[in-house]
């Protein structure tokens, strides 16, 4: 599901400025490097596959993001997890798994990442119980593509939702200086 201006416009600028911005009310925004775009917490079956997948894109110096934790391992992980209260209130989780932001810096040609799903190390079944949402916090020429070929443009304010067993991936931007959304993996009552 696709939904454009997700947020009231006011709430949806705080937000925007206090993730783009590197100093508002003199609380720094962290960004946290991390070379390769995915985890190796996957199944056993995927992990020598994807560590080797992972060992590949560090040794291509394109292959990085910048990443901030809001919520892992069954805790909060960031003191700014309050300011996601208006997106969490909308989506109504009844559990939590993640909630983290990625920044990916613009590229000259666009990359495209392999498929996945962001809870592999769940049986099929079992992610079928969980949703993946994707809010993206500025306007730009990468998208999100599904493995059926659908392709969402990155818009400000726009928020898609899908079941956690869709395979799906993310692109770099050539046309700002970074790719900014967050990323949600959560429960909600049916």
């Amino acid at each position: 599901m696709i939904e454009d201006n997700f947020l009231k416009q006011e709430t949806f600028d705080k937000l925007q400025l206090l993730m783009v911005n590197p100093q508002v009310d003199k609380a720094y925004f962290p960004w946290y490097f991390r070379c390769g775009y995915y985890d190796l917490n996957e199944s056993e079956k995927d992990y020598n596959e994807n560590a080797k997948r992972v060992t590949k894109a560090m040794k291509e110096l394109n292959n990085f993001q910048f990443t901030h934790p809001f919520y892992c391992d069954n805790a909060p992980q960031s003191p700014f997890l309050e300011q996601l209260s208006p997106i969490l209130e909308k989506l109504q989780p009844i559990s939590i798994w993640r909630v983290v932001a990625n920044l990916l810096p613009r590229l000259p040609t666009p990359v495209e990442n392999p498929l996945h799903t962001d809870m592999s190390f769940l049986s099929e079944q079992k992610q079928k119980q969980w949703m993946t949402a994707i809010f993206y916090m500025n306007t730009n020429d990468g998208y999100t593509i599904f493995e059926d070929g659908t392709k969402v443009e990155s818009v400000a304010n726009r928020m898609i939702t899908f079941p956690a067993n869709m395979k799906h991936t993310g692109t770099s931007c050539t046309n700002q200086q970074t790719r900014v959304l967050i990323n949600f993996a959560y429960m909600k009552l049916k």
